[in-house]
This record gives structure tokens, sequence and C-alpha cells, in this order.
């Protein structure tokens, strides 16, 4: 175990052709024993190996520090995470941009209020999705992909089947059409009929 507490920054830029200087500059004015970096690679990969290398050293007492939030993860979740590990390990984090620092009473709770309210913002907007969709459905706007097959193509398919001719797959071949997409589409019309019907006889 070492003697005395660290200070270690980490850095990173996702394309390869992106500066780290800045952040650097940063890192030593903010006292870093030693710096590890991981250029080319985005927040959202697995495999940062500067980052891997900082945290198997770090021991309790230490901080990490950070130029930025968004240096560690793209994802709350991700940096809620790894916040959580280092303080399970004694160990704190410094965010030199957003001005937070766990070593502090204050800096713990403004962490926990941003990451609060970066999570309410995704509720929100996947409220306001799903409201806009269910709106969208109650005005019969149709929603997803476009169906494959369109009225007049399965009124052909559904004479050429009647005929007893082809099988389904020549069927399918004939209207340039997948055959499993053909048996949905059939299928999909046969379940709407059978609905109608059933409305028809309340």
């Amino acid at each position: 175990m070492k003697e005395k507490s660290h200070r270690y920054g980490y850095a990173r830029v996702s394309t390869s052709d992106q500066d780290l200087r800045l952040q650097l500059l940063a890192l030593k004015k903010a006292k870093c024993a030693e710096i590890f970096t991981d250029k080319g690679v985005s927040g959202a990969q697995a495999q940062r190996p500067g980052l891997d290398q900082v945290l198997a050293i770090l021991a309790p007492g230490d901080a990490l520090v950070i130029y930025k939030l968004d240096r560690l993860g793209r994802s709350t979740k991700e940096l809620i995470g790894l916040v959580e590990r280092l303080k399970s390990n004694g160990v704190e984090l410094i965010s030199l941009t957003e001005k937070i620092d766990t070593t502090t009473a204050q800096g713990t709770l403004f962490f926990h209020f941003f990451a609060a309210m970066s999570q309410f913002e995704r509720d929100l907007i996947r409220e306001r999705t799903t409201a806009g969709l269910e709106a969208a459905k109650q005005s019969g706007v149709t929603l997803g992909r476009p169906a494959a097959i369109d009225e007049k193509t399965l009124a052909q398919a559904r004479k050429l089947i009647a005929g007893g001719v082809l099988t389904m797959q020549e069927v399918a071949n004939r209207l340039g059409v997948g055959r499993s997409t053909l048996y949905r589409a059939l299928r999909r019309e046969q379940e709407k009929n059978e609905i109608l019907t059933q409305r028809k006889r309340l």
C-alpha cells in the first residue's frame, strides 16, 4: 500500500486527430502525479486501456482527476456506477470543468444532483415521446415502417393463391416479395377481418 495519497489524471479524445493538450494542461495544473490517456476512443467503447490502467493503480485516499465528466463516459448510469466503485474503494473523483470534488460534502451532493437532473431530463424526453406516439395513434396516424406489401399486391396474392395452381413460394416469387413477408401480410389481414366480424356481431 502506498504511503501517501496521490492525484491521478485521466484524459480522453474520441478521434485520433483531436488534441489532448487542453485536458493535459488542466490536469497538470491540478497537480496530478501521473496522467493516463486514451486517444481515438469514444466514451461508448468498452475497451479504454488508459482508463483501465489508472483504475488499476488507484488506492484508498487517491483521487481521480478528469477535465470533464463526459471524458469518463456518455452514460449517466455509467458515471454513477464508476463513482460508486471509486467511493467503495476509498477513491475520490474531481471534475475540473463542472467543479465537482467528491472529497467535499458539497461536491458529492452536487454530483448526485447533476446525475438526478440528467436522469430527469431523459425521463421527460421519454414521456413526451410516448405521449406524442399515443396522440398520433389516436389521430389515426400509422406508426412504424410502411407495409412491405400494399393492398393491390395483397389482392393479387389472394387471387393467385385461390387459383390453386401456384405454391406460396411461387406466388411470393411472382410478386417479388419474401414468402415470410407474404405469410405475415395474409395473417394480419385475416386477424383484421376477424376483429371486424366480431365488432359487427356486438
